[in-house]
């Protein structure tokens, strides 16, 4: 049954990927053509690559996208502790990833290439994350549930995340856990939002491939210990540490109650 419904007239890609615009800004992916109007047109102030973002991050946060990233968020939210900063920066760009990445999985039955040198983030930019694609380029593969989840973490796990973990764990010291949360958290997230979509739009063939979707990748080892999932509901296992964010307190699927006490040295994951 879950196979039939995958079975679908899937649209090809479009030069603009037009039917995440419906999804909701979290969703959307601008490109080429619909971040300069002519494809052929080069930019001279273009942001860097997620690629190079994900590089050695260094003190200066003119030097590099990611780390001038975890400095916006830390002087728009008042946050003291470069590690929180960088922990809200970090579930916040998963987010993004996850959500673009779902949006063509669901709406166009397969995903473009996103991988890290073709997707352009400006930093500097205001939530949510503003991404671009310089080059729309279907990847291979068919539309089962399977093939599908294999394909998005490949493009968001391995090829996204785990550079991403890496970077932010080497500069600012977050424990793995607490970023592999973020990531389930995000994830989970997307995965609401894109079904409360397809139940708005009756479109219970989309809400069908939505959660079989999240249930393939919630089974993947790096996610599943990430946090408890009941129907839609997520629990996770870390923090985010948001409670540190002035005036900030705990979110709807943190493993704590309410704001811990804890040392601004204590351990994050």
């Amino acid at each position: 049954m879950v196979l039939l419904l995958f079975v679908d007239l899937f649209v090809n890609l479009d030069p603009d990927l037009a039917a995440l615009r419906e999804l909701g800004g979290f969703f959307v992916l601008r490109t080429v053509r619909s971040a300069v109007g002519d494809p052929d047109t080069a930019r001279a102030d273009e942001p860097a690559t997620l690629a190079k973002a994900y590089e050695k991050l260094t003190s200066d946060v003119y030097e590099n996208a990611l780390t001038f990233r975890v400095d916006v968020v830390s002087g728009r939210l008042g946050i003291a502790e470069p590690r929180v900063a960088a922990s809200i920066a970090h579930q916040a760009l998963a987010a993004r990833l996850w959500s673009v990445a779902l949006g063509c999985a669901v709406r166009y039955g397969r995903l473009p290439d996103l991988d890290p040198g073709l997707l352009r983030w400006d930093a500097g930019a205001t939530a949510p994350d503003d991404l671009w694609l310089t080059e729309v380029r279907a990847r291979p593969g068919g539309a089962d549930p399977a093939t599908l989840a294999d394909a998005v973490v490949q493009t968001v796990v391995h090829g996204h995340l785990e550079p991403l973990g890496e970077a932010l764990r080497a500069r600012y010291g977050l424990a793995a856990g607490l970023l592999w949360g973020n990531a389930g958290s995000a994830l989970a997230g997307a995965v609401r939002e894109l079904d409360r979509w397809a139940r708005a739009n009756n479109r219970t063939d989309a809400a069908a491939r939505t959660r079989a979707l999240a249930d393939a990748l919630f089974a993947h080892p790096l996610l599943t210990v990430t946090g408890t999932r009941s129907g839609l509901a997520f629990r996770r296992r870390s923090c985010c540490l948001y409670y540190r964010v002035p005036g900030g307190g705990v979110c709807g699927d943190c493993c704590f109650t309410q704001p811990p006490r804890s040392s601004p040295r204590a351990a994050s994951g």
